[in-house]
């Protein structure tokens, strides 16, 4: 048996699978000032009289990462950046806590500028007189060289409890990125260190003694505990849920638009060919650019608890959210209260629904049940209005999928398929007004945490050579090698597949997960003076997205197998 959880805006849900089916789900209110006891609190439903031994695995999506830098509740981060000549790291600030010092790499890991010693080492003594225990150092070529970070954080590790090398986040050069992404991995660890000790230490109370999993932002797994070293990964982790929950509802050799609606957001993915697309840069996390590798998905504030209301004569949904709905005990009115209002939801109170309506209905001069349909229509404008915006973007420019670039590629949807609470109900409205084929997947209250639950261990290794200098490296996964003058891209290839493998097996995966795929394969010739003298490699292989194949051909029959939800 597998558990999957998954934390959103207004619940939290958990569902517990085995044998073909879904045998128990449970749907929490999520208290956003204490996710710790949400998910305790579901994992404790979830898991209640089940035997420890029976289950195989738990897979957790999680907002809590998220949810602190939205929310400013990060640590003191210390910053330290060298640069070079031709760029100035200044124009990179973040943080209160940023510091650009001497000592360059060149674009092939060679030495230009060395570092003084002395300048770190006065860091270092602010940092402790400050009371700063976690830094992100970033040198501009580190992934081609990491020494001069590897330095770096050898001094800074004098004063500072964790030091965060820019070199181990990602293979792709974007120094900019390269630094956003190195300070939220900092700015993110206590709080994903308590969540994972606290889910730990939960299950060991009960005796489930099992691998735990965290998903990331790109829909693949990564063991809990490797998750420590890495928390930026869960970083969009909740978009990558509603991606893999309607995975297996997408159809193949179509474009298919897919809308979670949510009670706090709606979020949008695209699949071409049932294989999503990819940001290939990375996220943005709170309007910064950063490497996390990332599935392509937007995220706007309209869901099912929107609070409703007549401005200026208008009426206005969104965005924020003031509670549940009203028939759920909220104050305000929301699109919730309006499925009332039509008869489309049950298990509330209808009568709330229909008070919390009225004085919207009073202010447009419509009738109870004409201001409801006028609140799911506004609603389902809104949503493909965002859907179209993110499609003509994505035309804008190459088209990346999680498997290779489309050129020249455009996106049409001719499908879309629906989640979240509303999804049945909102779907035909949808259909109706965009000419789409659309449908709501089955079970999908809890698709997001059946997704998760069944998503695979996903990884990346790029392996650098550089036959002049003798050199092969894999900066992220802290491996060098010297190599000959007959180092080619074959070579490079087998040696980045045993990486990989390596990586993947440490990762947590099983054997039946690891899928092996090329995803770049270059090789240069330096030339000096009219010889060759080496070569310029660069591989990159990975394992992409999916579902894991022990329940891959049960997905079905757990999707149509129907339990009504606990709620507290």
């Amino acid at each position: 048996m597998i558990i999957g959880l998954d934390v959103g805006g207004t619940h939290t849900d958990a569902v517990l699978i085995g044998n073909g089916s879904i045998l128990r789900q449970v749907k929490v209110a999520t208290d956003h000032c204490n996710l710790f006891d949400c998910v305790l609190a579901c994992l404790d439903k979830v898991t209640k009289d089940v035997a420890p031994e029976a289950i195989g695995r738990a897979v957790l999506s999680t907002t809590l990462t998220t949810n602190a830098i939205a929310e400013g509740k990060l640590d003191k981060i210390g910053v330290v950046v060298s640069a070079g000549p031709g760029i100035d790291p200044a124009n990179f600030h973040i943080g209160d806590h940023y510091y650009c010092v001497s000592g360059s790499i060149d674009h092939r890991g060679r030495e230009v500028q060395p570092l003084r010693e002395r300048e770190i080492e006065e860091i270092a003594d602010i940092f402790l007189t400050q009371n700063i225990r976690r830094a992100a150092v970033i040198s501009k070529f580190s992934i081609r060289n990491p020494e001069h970070e590897l330095e770096m954080a050898r001094i800074l590790g004098r004063s500072c409890d964790v030091v965060v090398q820019g070199h181990r986040l990602s293979a792709s050069l974007n120094f900019p990125r390269r630094i956003a992404t190195a300070w939220l991995n900092a700015a993110v660890q206590p709080v994903h260190k308590l969540f994972f000790e606290a889910v730990r230490d939960s299950l060991k109370s009960k005796g489930f003694e099992i691998p735990i999993y965290v998903l990331k932002a790109d829909g693949g797994t990564m063991s809990f505990e490797a998750s420590i070293d890495a928390p930026e990964q869960t970083i969009f982790s909740g978009p990558a849920a509603s991606v893999l929950g309607a995975l297996p509802f997408a159809s193949y050799e179509r474009d298919t638009l897919v809308l979670d609606i949510g009670g706090t957001t709606t979020d949008i993915a695209v699949f071409v060919n049932r294989t999503p697309l990819l940001e290939p840069l990375g996220g943005e996390v709170a309007g910064r650019r950063t490497l996390i590798r990332a599935l392509k998905t937007r995220s706007i504030a309209l869901g099912g608890d929107s609070c409703v209301e007549v401005i200026d004569g208008d009426l206005r949904i969104g965005p924020h959210r003031h509670g549940p709905a009203m028939a759920y005990g909220g104050s305000f009115p929301t699109p919730t209260d309006a499925l009332f209002v039509l008869g489309k939801a049950l298990h509330g109170d209808a009568d709330a629904a229909r008070r919390g309506l009225r004085p919207v209905a009073d202010q447009l001069e419509t009738t109870l049940e004409e201001t409801a349909q006028l609140v799911l229509d506004l609603s389902c404008g809104k949503i493909i209005r965002a859907a179209r915006e993110m499609i003509e973007e994505i035309n804008r420019k190459p088209v990346y999928t999680v498997k290779e670039l489309l050129a020249g590629y455009k996106v049409e949807p001719s499908e879309i398929v629906v989640l979240g609470g509303p999804a049945p109900f909102l779907a035909p409205r949808i259909e109706k007004l965009t000419g789409i084929p659309t449908c709501a997947v089955p079970q999908w209250n809890v698709a997001n945490a059946i997704g998760a639950a069944m998503a695979k261990n996903t990884s990346t290794v790029t392996l650098f050579a550089d036959t002049e200098r003798g050199l092969a490296l894999a900066p992220e996964e802290e491996f060098s090698r010297e190599v000959g003058k007959d180092f080619d891209r074959k070579t490079a290839l087998s040696l980045a597949c045993e990486l990989l493998r390596a990586k993947c097996i440490k990762a947590g995966a099983s054997e039946s997960e690891i899928d092996l795929e090329v995803v770049e394969d270059n090789q240069f010739n330096m030339v000096r003076d009219f010889y060759t003298v080496g070569r310029n490699i660069r591989v990159q292989v990975q394992t992409r997205p999916g579902l894991i194949s022990e329940y891959l051909d049960f997905t079905q029959s757990m999707f149509n197998c129907c339990v009504l939800p606990d709620t507290v």
